[in-house]
């Protein structure tokens, strides 16, 4: 469609938005009310996260406007992911000019709901706004069952510490905008190991495991020849680039163990230790020298 928005005025884009979207069956209600009306299962816990991208700052307009809705999913699911749960109920806010092509806001909502069918994801409502500037804000629910939500402050000396997939890069290859969130390797972790701690990779490896040492006080010593990178990027790329959207995750010395040995077509790269607080955050380079890390990864402020 070449009609623009400002010609469909904007009951006609949440029609236009609400006839392209799927449900599942524990949507009561969905796009067209107040608010959306859902079924819960009572023996679960409720996970909420929301995600904020905006032009020029998380993608720039010639990226394809499919891609770009791909990503905006797919960062509020890989939050729930690092809490060991999963995702159930989008309200997807979107602020666009009114100049805009129907059918580039078709393409962006193509991008979400392909990413929300392949987890399962119902898309509830949302809202839609004039912005000079385009911007998408997802608010996503997931569940998790109690003794499998799993937060940032678990961790204990002796942990292992692992990542599920190489780092570095991404800005400048693209893969920022076309990762997929790592939902598989999360339930795999909960179903059969028990992570004391976990968090996805969005600021950089430094800046995000030192969320974990500060939840849960305590120190870390990373093994820089263990690190998996991306071809041509340094280990410098891989702790402070960001947007990586791996998973970042300790488990106790015996579990980790268990883990290397199973044979599996995911990846767990173990990078270093949990150690005492006193201890400095640092790097360990083949020499066995000491690097300290308290460089800051991205921050918007």
């Amino acid at each position: 469609m070449k009609t623009s928005l400002s010609k469909l005025g904007e009951f006609g884009l949440i029609d236009f938005i609400k006839k392209r979207i799927d449900k599942n069956a524990s949507v009561i209600e969905g796009i067209g009310d107040d608010t959306a009306i859902v079924s819960y299962p009572a023996n679960k816990k409720l996970l909420l996260t929301t995600d904020m991208l905006i032009e020029d700052v998380h993608f720039t307009k010639d990226i394809p406007a499919r891609v770009i809705g791909h990503k905006a999913l797919a960062c509020s699911i890989s939050d729930i992911a690092a809490m060991g749960g999963v995702p159930r109920h989008a309200l997807v806010s979107l602020g666009v000019s009114g100049r805009t092509k129907t059918q580039y806001v078709k393409e962006i909502y193509s991008g979400i709901n392909r990413l929300a069918r392949k987890h399962k994801v119902a898309i509830v409502g949302g809202d839609t706004v004039k912005s000079d500037k385009l911007i998408i804000n997802i608010a996503l629910t997931g569940e998790a069952e109690l003794k499998h939500v799993i937060k940032r402050s678990g961790a204990r000396v002796g942990d292992q510490i692992f990542v599920t997939g190489r780092l570095g890069g991404s800005l400048e290859t693209g893969r920022h905008l076309t990762f997929q969130p790592r939902l598989k390797e999360s339930k795999y972790l909960v179903k059969y190991f028990k992570p004391t701690a976990m968090i996805d990779i969005s600021d950089g490896l430094a800046p995000d495991l030192k969320h974990i040492l500060e939840a849960s006080d305590v120190g870390a010593h990373l093994i820089e020849e263990n690190i998996p990178v991306h071809a041509d990027v340094s280990v410098v790329n891989a702790m402070y680039d960001g947007e990586d959207f791996e998973l970042l995750f300790t488990l106790p010395k015996a579990q980790a163990k268990q883990l290397m040995k199973r044979k599996l077509t995911m990846k767990f790269y173990p990078i270093g230790e949990i150690v005492d607080k006193k201890d400095k955050f640092c790097v360990i380079d083949r020499e066995g020298r000491k690097k300290d890390l308290t460089r800051k990864g991205f921050q918007h402020f």
